[in-house]
């Protein structure tokens, strides 16, 4: 497909295409991944970053890109209707156990705090993936190299004592014209019983709601792909088929 046809296919007009090398797929075993990507400069990058979110595309510091895979077509964009969201019993129970947390929204930069939390997260649950090397500059780029609205979400716990706060997970997100996208999100390992990476998604539901934002979008979900299932629990959801958005609706938990 040429980048005219590319540019065609999204609705970006005089946009620019890239497609990479095949690799090995870090959510099937024996698979092969390809995508097709393009850069986020200037003063079109924002409303560029929200056209293509809303085509499938995920974005990582200027680059934003969608997988474009030979003979197969697993990963699959999601998010979250807002306006439709209920909370459960179980989603109750989070919230709960969370209630002492404290957000904090800030501007996109980063920090030795932020970084030693990544990396016990990195170290703890993905210590063979693509960002387990992953070193205090590479964390900077990635949260200050952007050209788009993006903001960076802490969720803090303060002593009562002392009055000191201490981060225990973090959101690097994109506040889009219909959305909030949760572009990376980590936290303490030692905190596993929170919950807080559905802590965090149940908070970005409140937050988009908060800015009148109808959707949360959680990049792709996998079938098959056990480090993917949480997805699923965020109901009412909708995917990204040949037609546009469709619901994906199942029992919420």
């Amino acid at each position: 497909m040429s980048n005219e046809d590319f540019a065609r296919r999204f609705g970006l007009e005089g946009g620019e295409f890239y497609v990479t090398a095949p690799a090995a797929c870090p959510y099937l075993t024996g698979k092969r991944e390809r995508k097709v990507f393009s850069y986020l400069s200037g003063a079109g990058a924002s409303s560029t970053n929200g056209l293509l979110t809303r085509r499938g595309f995920r974005r990582s510091q200027n680059i934003i890109y969608l997988p474009a895979c030979e003979g197969c077509s697993a990963c699959v964009p999601v998010r979250v209707v807002t306006s439709d969201f209920k909370m459960s019993k179980s989603r109750k129970r989070i919230l709960t156990r969370n209630a002492d947390l404290i957000r904090r929204v800030k501007e996109p930069r980063a920090t030795g705090e932020q970084f030693s939390v990544l990396r016990g997260y990195l170290d703890d649950r993905h210590d063979d993936g693509g960002m387990a090397d992953m070193t205090v500059l590479d964390y900077a780029s990635m949260v200050e190299e952007t050209a788009v609205d993006t903001m960076v979400v802490e969720y803090r716990l303060r002593d009562n004592n002392t009055g000191d706060e201490r981060l225990i997970a973090t959101a690097l997100t994109d506040k889009l014209t219909d959305g909030l996208s949760m572009v990376y999100s980590f936290f303490e390992p030692d905190e596993a019983a929170r919950s807080l990476g559905r802590f965090m998604i149940l908070d970005h539901i409140s937050l988009a709601r908060e800015f009148d934002l109808p959707y949360v979008y959680l990049g792709y979900w996998v079938q098959g792909s056990p480090k993917m299932d949480y997805k699923t629990d965020f109901q009412p959801l909708e995917r990204l088929a040949a037609t546009g958005w469709v619901r994906m609706d199942r029992q919420a938990p």
